[in-house]
């Protein structure tokens, strides 16, 4: 699954050719650089690979999701709507602009459901955040749907899901705005980074500038001579973690077609249990298939399923979200209990602490019975297929301990 795997001669390369020049900062610096600019190289090869018009790099996905947010007008008191299944990086960003997260349920393709959506519509939404969890994708049509019939912004995170696609374009490119993360266990990493995508050029200035303090960047080479025309932030990558991202970038391509293969063979072997099935996807072939997610009948088996797993020491690679304190609402104590080290406004410690009261039934139904399968990059044949079937012995096993204990 991470690009870390594929790792080689070429990364090496690209950061030598920084190192070489030793300016390691994106601006600047233009005769010592010796016209190596591997940020703005990273960002044009972005643009080609994933079809975009605009790429702003940054210094993380969280602080892309941050920009984003920035750029397209959103503030303080204004709800975004976002899946209680993610990464605790998409509250942060909402947050961290002085906006309101409203968590909603998600359905059987593990991302936002259409139905939750619209009956969290308050006349304070400003904005809809599909994240796009474990490689595969929202249902965009719907959520597109909704934003139109009631105005709001479509903000795709697709930090998880670098390479999917829906219906022929490339998740993050479909929004207003959408975002990769490049840390070290993405699909394509440049250790850390990120970068928002747009094709909208008035929503590409504003990221731009706010990732560098607010510079414009229309003083030529003097820094000093750039205006300022709105506040922000240094929110910048590096030159070294672009110029990684720029060997990594070349390889996505193979990185899917690998993730691909062994995804489906995995899914054959599992296939076998009658008691299986997987996550809904909306556009099957454009699944990145960075996981293989799928069901077992109920949370009993499930957490027994876990167990066994742990016991044979072959957990490893396999998640079970639904305990887990970084990916959904269950665990996120410091959410619901609106616990920072700053303080929060009224609209965001309220809505905080009304999480603490609100139930997700409908996302506990499927996360509890919910196990994703991290696809290796590495895998030989030989070593997936015993994957494969010591996964399916340990469910057979429970399942028939279960029948004879019953």
């Amino acid at each position: 699954m991470p690009g870390f795997e594929l790792f080689g001669e070429e990364e090496k390369k690209q950061v030598n050719e920084v190192m070489e020049t030793g300016i390691l900062m994106r601006y600047g610096f233009d005769g010592p650089r010796k016209g190596v600019w591997k940020s703005k190289e990273l960002e044009q090869a972005l643009c080609d690979q994933f079809g975009c018009r605009y790429a702003q790099l940054t210094s993380s996905g969280t602080s892309a999701l941050t920009t984003a947010m920035a750029a397209l007008g959103i503030g303080y008191g204004d709800e975004v709507i976002m899946p209680s299944f993610t990464f605790v990086a998409s509250f942060e960003a909402v947050l961290s602009v002085g906006a309101v997260p409203v968590l909603v349920d998600i359905d059987e393709t593990l991302t936002l459901s259409p139905i939750a959506v619209r009956a969290a519509i308050t006349d304070k939404t400003k904005c809809v955040m599909p994240v796009h969890m474990c490689g595969s994708m929202a249902d965009l049509d719907a959520l597109q749907q909704i934003c139109k019939e009631h105005n709001l912004t479509l903000l795709e995170d697709a930090c998880q899901s670098i390479g999917a696609s829906y219906k022929g374009k490339m998740v993050g490119t479909i929004g207003a705005a959408g975002t990769f993360s490049f840390d070290f266990v993405k699909t394509m990493t440049c250790g850390e980074g990120g970068v928002v995508m747009t094709n909208d050029k008035d929503i590409y200035t504003k990221c731009d500038g706010y990732t560098d303090h607010g510079h414009d960047h229309l003083g030529g080479a003097d820094r000093g001579a750039d205006q300022h025309p709105f506040l922000g932030y240094n929110y910048r990558i590096s030159e070294l973690h672009a110029a990684i991202g720029l060997a990594q970038v070349k390889k996505v391509g193979k990185v899917l077609e690998i993730q691909k293969k062994n995804h489906s063979q995995l899914k054959e072997i599992l296939s076998q249990l009658a008691e299986v099935s997987f996550r809904v996807i909306p556009d099957p072939e454009g699944d990145s298939c960075t996981f293989l997610s799928w069901f077992l009948p109920t949370e009993e088996i499930t957490r027994a399923v876990v167990a066994e797993l742990k016991a044979q020491n072959i957990l490893a690679g396999n998640f079970y979200w639904y305990d887990n304190n970084w990916h959904y609402i269950r665990k996120w104590d410091h959410l619901k209990n609106a616990v920072a080290l700053h303080r929060l406004s009224d609209p965001q410690k309220d809505a905080l602490l009304a999480l603490e009261k609100k139930t997700f039934a409908p996302s506990d139904a499927i996360m509890s019975r919910c196990i994703s399968t991290a696809i290796g990059l590495l895998w030989t044949e030989e070593q997936l297929k015993q994957k494969g079937e010591k996964m399916v012995e340990v469910v057979k096993g429970v399942l028939n301990k279960m029948k004879a204990t019953a």
